[in-house]
């Protein structure tokens, strides 16, 4: 039974890099529906790897921050398959060379190529990707479940976030003029991946996290992946202009007992 009504739909995923990764998960499951990822990536040497991992499908090596790299493969996507149903925008990078600093003390040049990576990218994507995506299509993106906690950990990155959240309503209203492509995001709380270990001091507020959820377990990568697989699916027609949060109810528990005695 093709519940989601993704089968054979053709969906552009940016950001697959390894087994741990959100758009990993997300292209694995769209498989399993019968759907056919579309795969771009940053470097030569994830190549082997996706390759690997789905060996059916076709890679494009393109710099999401190269408006023309971004041109040529709309255009090598229509040449060969004509259209496609739905983006997947799964990309974040940013550079702390010295580990993390106070946000007053962030870096002009670091903050900005993460704004261009992180967040601008998504808009170029989307206004480059329009001309070949079906009428009632779908673009996501991975955000975080919020913008307004200031965790120390995660340095400038979530002013970035909050303003690829601000840019997912923005997009959603400039392509429903002569569209109904909707455009949503998944906010995921704290999560396993290569690309959070890479952040100083992630460990210790990522297991934070976990005694934080209702359930006292942590977020999984592949529970991200379910919800970005119904935005993306038909059966989400209703939902635009929205960050659907997936934090396993995080976000209510702060005065949980065992965290306050904890801490007290």
């Amino acid at each position: 039974m093709d519940f989601l009504k993704l089968k054979n739909s053709r969906i552009v995923i940016f950001g697959v890099a390894n087994r741990r990764s959100v758009a990993f998960y997300i292209a694995k499951q769209l498989v399993e529906v019968g759907a056919l990822p579309i795969f771009s990536i940053q470097h030569a040497e994830q190549l082997n790897f996706v390759k690997k991992s789905f060996p059916n499908a076709p890679v494009f090596r393109c710099d999401v921050t190269n408006d023309q790299q971004l041109q040529q493969m709309v255009d090598d996507i229509r040449d060969e398959y004509g259209t496609i149903a739905g983006v997947v925008h799964s990309v974040a990078f940013a550079n702390y060379p010295e580990g993390i600093k106070p946000f007053h003390e962030t870096p002009r040049q670091d903050f900005l190529q993460a704004m261009d990576v992180s967040c601008f990218s998504f808009i170029r994507i989307a206004g480059l990707f329009k001309s070949i995506t079906e009428p009632n299509g779908a673009f996501i993106t991975i955000s975080i479940s919020t913008t307004r906690m200031a965790a120390e950990s995660y340095g400038y990155m979530a002013p970035i976030k909050a303003a690829l959240d601000s840019s997912v309503c923005f997009l959603a209203k400039s392509l429903s003029a002569d569209s109904n492509i909707r455009v949503n995001a998944v906010g995921a709380s704290l999560l396993k991946t290569s690309a959070s270990a890479g952040i100083p001091g992630y460990v210790k507020p990522y297991l934070f996290a976990e005694k934080a959820t209702l359930r006292k377990a942590a977020l999984k990568t592949e529970e991200v992946a379910n919800v970005a697989l119904f935005l993306l699916s038909p059966r989400s027609s209703g939902i635009n202009a929205t960050t659907v949060v997936v934090d396993a109810g995080m976000s209510t528990n702060f005065f949980d007992h065992e965290l306050v005695d904890s801490a007290v």
